[in-house]
């Protein structure tokens, strides 16, 4: 695997006749450059920008600076430097200056380019002027004494008056240049390092690997419920058709038998079987997906489900359409939450208020039971709060011993239409399940 950093070049053998080196010193030395040049910028125009019209050139020379570094970066570092700054929602130049004036990577980067122009640069300039003045100056020692004639002054401190002087000179400043090779290396990766560390996206791999699952547990959940509904059709259209025409042969079948009869018997027995199964299918088509959630919306839906409760269920529901995963996940919690209310609560009376405000829709399924409920038992409120948070929302169950519980569901979604699509507010109803 070749190396993409100076600092995984430098376990290898040929590091020394390699790039890496050579490399280093460019990132170095334009580093110098490029740092002493903000300096100058940076002391002229933060004093022009503070005294006149304030942080606004910092932060767009500061900008500036950030897209250069991440492009210079590749001279030591191989792996792409993406940029941390988001696409403005809206076109148009406000936009874009209040969107970065907000960013932590605007600020990260104003911050490296006054690391850069007071302590980076002149750091860079040092170790360019170690690791590689100095060799080449000793390297030099020939040349410069039959340019002077009798003698010669190497680095401004080490007299030459005779050339093998001087090609020992060279010789040390050969050797010089391998050894500080390492050095020089190790330096420019600690600057790549830090202008990574901030000048790119933190986690970006992670944060893209989180995306990606996410996106794909939303697809799963849209599949899922498509799945749901295709199924749903299948039994309206097939299984409850057929049983419908063979409860009609049956009873047509029972008119034409004697009364009395054994024969009457077994037709009437196998009347009431087909009848109750096809009452149980019906049931089991509700369950699937309810017609009255896909024909008219989450509202709708749940003001029938507060009829069909065993306890006396008060609604106040005003929703828009909404996108049909978060329907289906809002109708089915609030169907779990009316039958643990049935079922455990021993509550006489429950509510089920339901909004759609600032892009969030809330529901809140309040009874007067005893309180004390556990999700953790059993009730299958763990399940639904897995399918909520595949669609970034939150389940959260309020039941002090005692009572009373409260169940919300928040989930934040478009609406699909401005007009709603639930009924006008309910009175209380107690109706048992039919």
């Amino acid at each position: 695997m070749n190396p993409r950093t100076p600092w995984q070049a430098l376990t290898r053998p040929r590091f020394p006749l390699g790039p890496w080196p050579w490399r280093a010193a460019a990132y170095l030395a334009t580093g110098a450059l490029l740092g002493g040049a903000v300096c100058a910028v940076f002391v002229l125009l933060g004093l022009f920008s503070l005294l006149l019209v304030g942080l606004p050139p910092l932060l767009l020379s500061a900008l500036a600076l950030g897209g250069i570094e991440r492009r210079r970066l590749r001279l030591v570092d191989l792996d792409p430097a993406p940029d941390p700054h988001r696409v403005p929602a809206a076109p148009g130049l406000a936009a874009w200056l209040r969107l970065r004036a907000g960013e932590q990577a605007t600020w990260r980067e104003l911050a490296y380019a006054l690391l850069l122009a007071t302590v980076l640069w002149p750091l860079d300039l040092l170790a360019v002027a170690v690791g590689i003045g100095l060799p080449v100056l000793l390297l030099g020692a020939p040349v410069q004494l039959a340019v002077d004639g009798q003698e010669a002054k190497v680095v401004k401190a080490y007299l030459v008056t005779s050339y093998p002087e001087a090609f020992a000179a060279a010789l040390l400043g050969a050797v010089l240049l391998v050894a500080l090779a390492y050095p020089l290396a190790a330096v420019a990766g600690a600057r790549a390092a830090l202008v990574r560390a901030l000048l790119t996206p933190r986690e970006s791999g992670q944060q893209g690997a989180i995306g990606a699952v996410i996106a794909s547990r939303a697809r799963l959940v849209d599949a899922f419920e498509a799945e749901r509904r295709r199924i749903e059709r299948d039994l309206h259209d097939g299984a409850q058709q057929r049983l419908v025409a063979l409860t009609m042969t049956l009873g047509l079948a029972r008119l034409d038998a004697p009364p009395g009869g054994p024969l009457a018997d077994q037709l009437a027995k196998a009347h009431a079987e087909a009848g109750q199964v096809l009452t149980e299918l019906r049931e089991l088509i509700h369950g699937i997906h309810p017609q009255v959630l896909a024909d008219y919306g989450l509202g709708p839906a749940l003001a029938d489900a507060a009829d069909r409760s065993a306890v006396p269920v008060a609604t106040d529901v005003e929703l828009p359409r909404l996108p049909e995963a978060v329907e289906s996940a809002g109708y089915f919690a609030g169907c779990e939450a009316l039958a643990n209310i049935g079922k455990h609560s021993g509550a006489s009376r429950a509510s089920i208020t339901a909004r759609h405000t600032g892009g969030v829709l809330r529901i809140d399924v309040e009874d007067d039971g005893r309180g004390a409920a556990d999700p953790a038992g059993g009730t299958g409120l763990t399940g639904l709060a897995d399918r909520i948070a595949v669609l970034d929302g939150t389940l959260t169950i309020m039941s002090p011993p005692g009572g009373p519980t409260l169940l919300r569901v928040e989930i934040p979604c478009p609406a699909l239409s401005e007009r709603s699509a639930s009924s006008s507010p309910r009175t209380a109803s107690s109706s048992g399940r039919g």
